[in-house]
């Protein structure tokens, strides 16, 4: 068939639903312009879990991609695929990293957070109670946010005092609308923090996972078991990935909620569960929209007689396929009673997110909490009128302004 022009995705993630909808449009994969990169987008839900589960697709640039060397230094999302961890790493290297990880956030210990977490967001809302009468409250930032990023901070040992700056240099390694330039200042940054909070922790050890990282580190004298870039690089993932997309899916679940009255009155009428609140907003408004990059090793036909030729870059488009009219009827449509709410929200295959359970627990505990405490609150805007974070990654809004006990007018 003849090649198709490439798709250029918007940095700014302004219309996401149109671009979805066009990559679908466009068959199983088609090729995209991601930030200046070519790359194949896979938007069908069956061909995309194949190729996240087969042995000749890596996440690991530095071995699989030959424009790896030459894309770094000049591309805005270099940090996604230049880092050294268990996200980018293929096969039994990619094995030994998650091992590291994988006790931190087992279910047992995710199970033992419950408490935690309920009390963090019962505090949260005391806050929000203290507002005077009738004051738009912004739901991203004084919920949304500070949740996820207090949990993973406890888990992580991060000190409450640099929970804020490690926020900021978060939430621009997913802004995808800065320049590569400030990018690499954003990550010198962020690395910095990094570096400051392993100091701490090897000079005073605490009860958290940073603590236990260093530990299995340095206990090993010629640092096979895990890199100083990897002890880096294992602690951004977890404290970036633990916090951002959690914030999202908390962020679109209240605003689907708080637009959508019929979808509260099944929840609160006993038709469906705030589990499956959970798993709609997973299903429909996911925390990713396309995930940087993965890499062909070999020629891969696709359904529509194209191939993914051999080192060619793939972009997994969790969103579009979370969608995808063979995955779902009416998939456009969000809805909790849906009996299937299968979707890509966290993954699939071996790269699967191990806080998927952690960040399930706080979406529900937030949804839960809020609307006993604030039955009747109501967006203070129209749904189409919130403005959407600057990304072609992240998935949400840059406030969710609410009234929580609106005045009826006469």
């Amino acid at each position: 068939m003849p090649e198709q022009q490439i798709l250029v995705l918007d940095p700014n993630g302004s219309d996401p639903d149109a671009e979805h909808q066009a990559l679908r449009e466009r068959g199983p994969a088609t090729l995209v312009d991601i930030l200046g990169v070519r790359a194949w987008s896979v938007s069908d839900p069956a061909l995309l879990k194949q190729l996240l589960t087969s042995k000749d697709v890596s996440k690991d640039g530095r071995a699989h991609w030959p424009a790896f060397a030459e894309t770094v230094p000049t591309w805005p999302l270099a940090l996604w695929i230049a880092v050294e961890n268990m996200f980018t790493a293929y096969g039994a290297n990619h094995s030994r990293l998650r091992r590291m990880v994988a006790p931190a956030l087992s279910a047992r210990r995710t199970a033992a957070l419950q408490t935690d977490i309920e009390t963090l967001v019962t505090g949260l809302l005391d806050d929000l109670d203290a507002l005077p009468a009738g004051e738009c409250a912004d739901l991203r930032e004084h919920l949304a946010y500070p949740l996820p990023i207090a949990v993973i901070g406890q888990l992580m040992g991060v000190p409450a005092s640099q929970r804020a700056e490690f926020r900021t240099v978060v939430d621009n390694v997913f802004a995808t609308h800065l320049t590569a330039g400030e990018q690499a200042a954003n990550s010198a940054a962020l690395y910095g923090l990094l570096d400051a909070l392993i100091h701490a922790k090897r000079t005073t050890p605490g009860d958290d996972m940073t603590s236990l990282l260093i530990a299995t580190r340095d206990e090993e004298g010629d640092g096979s078991a895990l890199s100083d870039a990897e002890l880096r690089d294992t602690l951004l993932l977890m404290i970036s990935a633990g916090y951002e997309t959690t914030a999202n899916v908390i962020g679109q679940a209240l605003t689907t909620l708080l637009s959508d009255p019929e979808q509260l009155a099944h929840v609160r009428d006993g038709r469906c569960t705030w589990h499956d609140i959970v798993e709609e907003t997973l299903r429909h408004e996911p925390a990713v929209k396309h995930l940087p990059l993965r890499y062909a090793l070999t020629d891969i036909p696709l359904p529509d007689g194209q191939t993914i030729r051999s080192g060619d870059a793939v972009l997994a488009s969790y969103a579009a396929a979370n969608r995808h009219p063979d995955l779902h009827q009416d998939a456009d449509q969000f809805d909790a009673t849906r009996i299937s709410k299968e979707h890509l929200a966290f993954g699939h295959g071996v790269h699967f997110c191990l806080g998927a359970p952690l960040a399930r627990r706080e979406v529900a505990a937030a949804l839960r909490l809020f609307f006993k405490r604030f039955p009747d609150a109501q967006l203070a805007t129209r749904r189409e009128d919130l403005q959407r974070l600057p990304s072609l990654i992240s998935n949400g809004h840059t406030s969710v302004p609410v009234l929580l006990r609106p005045t009826t007018s006469d």
